[in-house]
């Protein structure tokens, strides 16, 4: 991508200094889009490493048959709240909140994001939403225990605290909405000069369509969740059929919201794959329209495949036959990507770096997670399969290692960037090789117990599980110390002192123009974009620190 930037004021503060408030208050009170993308970073990787404890002890305790480590309502209470963390506080918001708040702006050739006062009050309500989640374990009747669906009529008529559980999400779901729209706003109308919608990046694009979903579906989950919370308080009769309720309508409106939230994980993942392929290929993209427009297919198809999640539940014939066929033609722009991707790596100069590798890794885990979803997808076979660890499986290869991978290849990727520092390349890579080897025992070993007949949610197994739990415990421990490995290695990295270039890796887009970290306004001189992205001609790489 070509565009005008004059060389960077050295006088220019970087966006750590140049406020008129010092010390926490010029944090919690910024309007800067990268300070509101950091802290946004600091929270959620500490939800993260919170939730990947609780999900540790939940293995240990599957390690044996019979009590190990806790009680049954224990188990209850910590896999709800593992899921309510990593869901709603992790993966949904992650690359959106962290990235696109922090490289969006910077992506289009922007100072900031359109409302940058509306920016802080979505953390605002992030952190609150997570707030209330996390207190709801120490008051009322106990932490919440069913599970992050919270489906009814169980989540309406047990004595835990549900309730707190449930407001917390609703609360995090207006801070969805806003970054929803501010996102759509930043990019219908602060583009640089010559940035035409086909001259705009990948993750640009991917931040847009998600950003659609988010502000159309979001309320639909608000909505519902406001109905539990009256349904407990008032006993409306709207969900608990022993009061003339139905359930059903519940699981309706709760997947309306919570399927198209599985495309606001996965499509920013996308846009952040499709901005480091081109980069370690040294190629430009492949197919540049058609991943943009498959991004806009997944958010618009992906809101009509539902009621998969129902094929047991008693929906009609016609109803599952049609949900059915979505649900294979939704995988179609999904493939595109993938055959995408591949593509612009072939006869590239492939670069195997750690962002690289996660990238790739994000590739290979993600096509098993989305092959596992048309198993399911499949009526005759999802009778079979449904409520079984093979959905706990094919779950956590969509989402952890399609988002998760997503991530930590876009902070690898970004790093020297956001922090002017630079990780130990090879620490990063041993660390990858650990989570990405662990992450494999753990969830296969889920498929294979699946496909035996292992019931999720079950705090013990039957002794025909018990090797298949031992194998996924063991890939647990394995996966959990390349992810620890990886988080002291980016610490490390922030006490460094090491000269790092404007641009490492060799990237053509507009954030490697700009200093590292970036200022305050992100450019001296607005941009003028001449080219569309990903134009190497020829390839310049800055030799690494």
């Amino acid at each position: 991508m070509s565009a005008a930037v004059p060389a960077p004021v050295a006088s220019q503060p970087s966006f750590y200094g140049g406020s008129a408030r010092k010390g926490p208050l010029s944090w919690l009170l910024t309007t800067d889009h990268k300070r509101i993308g950091l802290m946004y970073l600091a929270a959620m990787l500490t939800f993260f490493l919170v939730g990947m404890t609780i999900g540790v002890f939940m293995r240990l305790e599957q390690l044996t048959m019979g009590p190990t480590l806790m009680k049954p309502t224990t188990y209850n209470a910590l896999f709800t709240l593992h899921g309510v963390i990593m869901i709603f506080l992790f993966v949904i918001p992650g690359l959106p909140a962290v990235f696109g708040n922090f490289f969006l702006p910077i992506l289009i050739g922007a100072k900031d994001v359109a409302f940058p006062r509306l920016n802080l009050l979505s953390w605002y309500l992030f952190m609150s939403g997570g707030a209330i989640a996390i207190t709801s374990l120490f008051t009322g009747g106990g932490p919440p225990d069913t599970g992050w669906s919270f489906y009814v009529p169980y989540s309406v008529t047990t004595n835990t605290n549900v309730t707190m559980a449930v407001l917390g999400a609703f609360v995090i779901g207006f801070s969805s909405i806003l970054t929803g729209l501010n996102f759509i706003t930043t990019i219908h109308r602060m583009r640089a000069e010559g940035m035409n919608w086909m001259r705009m990046p990948l993750f640009p694009w991917a931040l847009y369509a998600t950003a659609w979903v988010q502000v159309l579906a979001t309320p639909i989950l608000g909505i519902t969740l406001l109905l539990v919370i009256l349904e407990r308080v008032f006993k409306l009769g709207i969900f608990n059929p022993a009061i003339g309720g139905d359930p059903i309508l519940y699981q309706h409106l709760f997947w309306t919201y919570s399927h198209p939230a599985v495309y606001i994980m996965i499509i920013p993942a996308m846009g952040a794959v499709s901005e480091i392929i081109p980069t370690f290929a040294h190629r430009t993209i492949f197919g540049y329209k058609a991943i943009v427009m498959s991004s806009m297919a997944i958010a618009a198809v992906g809101s009509l495949v539902w009621a998969h999640h129902m094929f047991t539940s008693g929906m009609s014939q016609a109803a599952v036959i049609i949900f059915s066929l979505l649900t294979f033609l939704v995988a179609i722009p999904s493939a595109i990507k993938v055959f995408n991707w591949v593509a612009t790596l072939y006869k590239g100069s492939v670069e195997l770096k750690a962002p690289m590798l996660f990238a790739l890794g994000f590739i290979f885990l993600f096509s098993i997670g989305g092959l596992t979803g048309l198993f399911q997808g499949a009526l005759a076979v999802d009778v079979h399969l449904h409520d079984t660890y093979f959905i706990v499986g094919h779950f956590h290869y969509v989402m952890f290692g399609g988002t998760g991978f997503a991530f930590f290849a876009a902070l690898h990727y970004w790093y020297p960037k956001m922090f002017g520092r630079r990780y130990n390349e090879r620490t990063a890579i041993v660390a990858f090789i650990h989570i990405f080897v662990g992450f494999n025992m753990l969830y296969f070993g889920m498929l294979v117990l699946g496909m035996q007949g292992m019931p999720r949610r079950y705090y013990d197994h039957l002794p025909q599980f018990h090797g298949g739990h031992i194998h996924a415990t063991i890939g647990s421990w394995i996966m959990v110390a390349g992810l620890l490995m990886m988080f002291a290695n980016l610490v490390r990295g922030l006490f460094r002192k090491v000269d790092v270039p404007a641009n490492p890796w060799g990237g053509v887009t507009l954030e490697w123009t700009i200093p590292s970290p970036p200022p305050v306004e992100n450019f001296d001189v607005a941009p003028v974009v001449t080219e569309p992205p990903y134009t190497f001609n020829p390839p310049s790489k800055e030799p690494a620190a």
